[in-house]
């Protein structure tokens, strides 16, 4: 009897995997709405007169208030003081208020009306639906990001001495077939509403609603949960800790650690993310077709299934850090091959081979980064140094489409793109050398798998 006491939620597979499932699946809605329009390019640009810079403005603008306003360092404070059910829950509403604002820009109602007229009587070089879609994806933004590191936080929580680099890399693959998704459902849901492009937005707005849905149901899971932690004496345990302060950032940022694992974070994802954005206009235009963005769909589809085995491998014999560094050359390579090899034997069959390489790359170095941040940084503070990591991020994801924009409208070709994407990897690569070097001295266990024997 006193067995079955103490027995909580998440020692229970089915409830734990069930409750990995709910915040997963509002994930996968999440990023497949960041890239309903990236197939759709070059329908913007005849549409909306959309150019490549605005194309780039708009993608930036995701991570606008996260930076510049510092949203997403007082996200982590909201997530450590607050709690990942209501952080989650407000991240999840900014995502559905976000989606409502940024599909209204493109719709036809927003056509003719005094606003459209007033904000297109300034900065006229940015159409007014740019304007007001930025504004409505600066609000996801804000949402998106929270809420990746609340779920993060979450599977911390629930697979804590579990398999909790496995689930991280299952929420991960889930989240990524969200792009599969997008790359195929958006041009043709666009197609079934007569080549309109708002039609996609609308349709990620309606999932994002359903995802806010599940993350409730989560909360309801997750409140059972604390209430059975508080009876068996490990919630009152944490809760007589010292309360959050805004110093104990100070802990964070003066980790050298930290700061290996942010700048390794910041500079590979910012080669992946905002070459999503344009590859299916880059494998058009390269390989002289019209489904480029079908094509890209095959990207997320080997780092979906490779990532939770990944996962699995780190939790039962660690070598993180080494991981980091194999995906990083990997993304060096794909990269130079897109920028001198594909436009000099322009097969689809190359393409998506090195697609699919690519994918592997996006397998290793999440898979071994996320599960790694806990070994480095105090439970108390984790939340807002997963919010740190992703402002730090931001800001390359905030720049570096602008700079991509600016470059194509000004060489009208992605050779100079690729090779910059290149060489973030190869900055990203002598960083992960620094960081395994550093974690072999201090003992962090980065190379040490997360389950003892």
């Amino acid at each position: 009897m006193t067995q079955t006491i103490q027995r909580k939620l998440n020692d229970s597979a089915f409830a734990r995997w069930s409750a990995l499932l709910l915040i997963s699946l509002m994930m996968f809605f999440a990023y497949m709405f960041v890239d309903m329009l990236s197939p759709l390019k070059e329908a913007l640009e005849t549409s909306l007169s959309w150019n490549s810079t605005t194309f780039g403005t708009y993608a930036a603008s995701e991570y606008f208030l996260n930076v510049f306003c510092f949203f997403l360092i007082f996200a982590g404070v909201i997530l450590d003081k607050m709690g990942i059910r209501f952080t989650g829950l407000l991240s999840a509403s900014l995502m559905v208020i976000g989606a409502v604002i940024k599909y209204y820009a493109m719709s036809e109602a927003f056509v003719g009306t005094g606003l459209e007229a007033w904000l297109n009587s300034w900065w006229v070089e940015l159409p007014g639906s740019a304007k007001l879609a930025c504004v409505g994806f600066m609000i996801f933004g804000c949402g998106c990001e929270m809420a990746g590191t609340t779920v993060s936080k979450s599977i911390a929580k629930w697979f804590k001495g579990k398999e909790m680099a496995m689930a991280m890399g299952l929420e991960m693959s889930i989240a990524r077939l969200g792009v599969f998704a997008a790359m195929w459902l958006s041009p043709m849901v666009a197609a079934k509403a007569g080549d309109s492009v708002s039609a996609p937005v609308l349709f990620g707005a309606v999932l994002l609603t359903i995802g806010l849905i599940f993350y409730f149901v989560f909360v309801l899971m997750d409140r059972k949960f604390d209430k059975q932690l508080e009876a068996a004496g490990e919630l009152t345990k944490e809760a007589s800790e010292e309360e959050f302060k805004f110093s104990d950032l100070g802990k964070i940022f003066t980790s050298k650690m930290f700061w290996l694992v942010a700048l390794l974070c910041v500079l590979y994802y910012s080669a992946i993310f905002p070459f999503q954005r344009y590859a299916p206009d880059f494998l058009n235009k390269t390989l002289e077709i019209t489904n480029g963005a079908q094509l890209f769909s095959c990207f997320p589809i080997l780092a979906m299934v490779l990532t939770p085995f990944l996962g699995a491998f780190i939790d039962r014999k660690g070598k993180a850090a080494s991981m980091l560094m194999v995906g990083s050359l990997i993304m060096i390579a794909c990269h130079l091959s897109f920028a001198l090899l594909l436009p000099m034997f322009p097969s689809k069959v190359l393409a998506v081979a090195i697609i699919a390489i690519l994918g592997v790359s996006f397998s290793l170095v999440p898979a071994a980064l996320w599960p790694s941040v806990p070994k480095i940084i105090d439970e108390r503070i984790l939340g807002s140094a997963y919010c740190v990591i992703f402002w730090i991020q931001n800001w390359g994801l905030l720049l570096v489409p602008v700079v991509i924009g600016k470059v194509l409208d000004s060489t009208g070709g992605y050779l100079v793109p690729m090779l910059i994407f290149s060489s973030f990897g190869v900055i990203a690569l002598f960083i992960g050398m620094l960081l395994k070097r550093e974690d072999k001295k201090k003992g962090y266990g980065m190379e040490l798998p997360n389950i003892k024997k």
